[in-house]
């Protein structure tokens, strides 16, 4: 072997040896995210990221100079970031085991979107499930999904089941749950699926888990339940201090088992998160909507020309009375609490207007900025800095979007969420792509333009 090639072969085993470092580093931090998100923290933290750099720089004693030093590990954290950005637990599929759920026979009061969401996805997890509602027609629906068995009553339901779920209306859920308990086995566990948990909070009955699935839509009804409802989605428990510890991990496996991530909080702290959350959003949108049509009452000029923002602010607005009535009288203290708050916040922005306080309005505007960042990056578990949005103009014709996605998904690039903007049948819309990697969204743009869509 000359002497090159014997420099050759240092190099490469060097380059095995760096490879070998660069796969266990990576398994290191996957394990320090799984531990961050046991405890529904951030997994990046930018401040020890940025003294890691500034220690190898100081470290080290080689040829490399302090900024070669510098971009060789800050990319290496990139592409670590967007290696388990990439991940996503994968789904259950009809070649690979289901997941233990903990029961075999599984009971649902109420077969709404919720419940018979629930039934299907214990059914992709091996569980037999029971239903009952109060309405023939919805139940009917829901056992033609094949999710459930049909019952003709309550009791018939729950009569040998091993856990109870009642998914019916916030308004009536703790007088169901009472019933349920009556009429189901001694070792029969009950849980619910509702919004609130103030009036379930009283029950102490030890077989007793209440619990709440943050998923679900504007309209309801089994017709738009999905076995996939809960993947990736948080189900609030909220046990009473009474609830058999066994029980209460009995339903935080079925409910991982369903796809959802079990997090365990207490009652009154569920509803001041959800009246923030969820309910004053709705709220807002209502208020919004009927702002704009008491706007329209003269001519409808503002309902004509309503650009992109209002639609999407006002989404939600109008969402089922009956069920979001239940929803806002069943958490009324916290949602007022919440109004409150908000119109405290908008009444300085009033002042700020007034008074002519540019500073006061873009230190405002800029305060949501980086907090809704911090949003996205928790809910697509990478460093918001790491998103990038890409605005494609598509035509008003099917098929668009099915293309869209088969050229960047050839490409092995993950879309984490999209929306479109429609401005008319004539113009067409906007699709607003949300991808991970700076490097990763320049070759979405490239591909995109390519095959002649206008990308930005």
């Amino acid at each position: 072997m000359s002497d090159l090639d014997a420099l050759r072969a240092e190099i490469t085993a060097l380059d095995r040896t760096l490879l070998e470092a660069l796969n266990r580093r990576l398994e290191l931090v996957a394990r320090v995210r799984e531990r961050k998100d046991a405890e529904g923290a951030r997994w990046i933290d930018a401040d020890r990221e940025a003294e890691l750099l500034r220690t190898l720089a100081a470290e080290n004693r080689g040829p490399l100079s302090e900024r070669a030093v510098t971009a060789i590990f800050t990319a290496v954290l990139d592409v670590m970031k967007q290696e388990l950005a990439a991940e996503r637990p994968a789904r259950p599929s009809a070649s690979s085991p289901p997941p233990s759920a903990g029961i075999e026979r599984l009971a649902i009061v109420g077969t709404g979107l919720v419940g018979a969401s629930v039934a299907l996805a214990a059914r992709r997890a091996g569980v037999r499930c029971a239903g009952f509602d109060t309405d023939a027609g919805v139940l009917a629906e829901a056992e033609a999904l094949g999710g459930v068995s049909a019952a003709g009553s309550l009791a018939e339901a729950v009569a040998g089941a091993e856990l109870v779920v009642v998914a019916v209306p916030v308004g009536s859920a703790a007088a169901v749950v009472r019933e349920a308990l009556a009429a189901a086995d001694a070792e029969a566990t009950v849980t619910d699926v509702s919004s609130t948990k103030r009036a379930l909070a009283a029950i102490d009955d030890p077989r007793f888990v209440a619990g709440h699935p943050v998923a679900g839509g504007a309209t309801g009804g089994p017709r738009r339940a999905s076995a996939d409802l809960f993947d990736g989605a948080t189900w609030f428990l909220t046990p009473h201090p009474a609830a058999d510890p066994a029980r209460v991990a009995l339903v935080e496996r079925f409910v991982t088992a369903l796809g959802a991530r079990p997090v365990r909080t207490d009652a009154a702290a569920h509803d001041r998160l959800l009246a923030l959350t969820s309910h004053l959003p709705h709220a807002l949108a209502n208020l919004l909507m009927l702002r704009v049509a008491e706007a329209a009452a003269e001519n409808d000029a503002p309902l004509a020309h309503a650009g992109a923002s209002l639609r999407e602010m006002t989404r939600v607005a109008g969402a089922n009375p009956t069920v979001w009535a239940d929803i806002f009288l069943e958490n009324a203290d916290e949602i007022a609490a919440a109004l409150a708050g908000f119109r405290e916040a908008a009444g300085e922005l009033e002042r700020a207007l007034r008074d002519g306080d540019r500073e006061a309005v873009e230190t405002s505007i800029a305060a949501a900025a980086e907090a809704r960042s911090r949003m996205l990056a928790f809910a697509y578990r990478t460093e918001a800095t790491q998103l990038h949005r890409i605005r494609v103009r598509v035509p008003d014709r099917p098929g668009v979007l099915a293309r869209i996605t088969q050229i960047l998904g050839s490409a092995g690039i993950n879309i984490e969420d999209f929306e479109l903007r429609h401005v008319s049948p004539e113009y067409g819309g906007v699709l607003v792509i949300l991808i991970a990697g700076s490097e990763t969204a320049e070759l979405a743009r490239a591909l995109l333009r390519r095959e002649g869509f206008a990308a930005a």
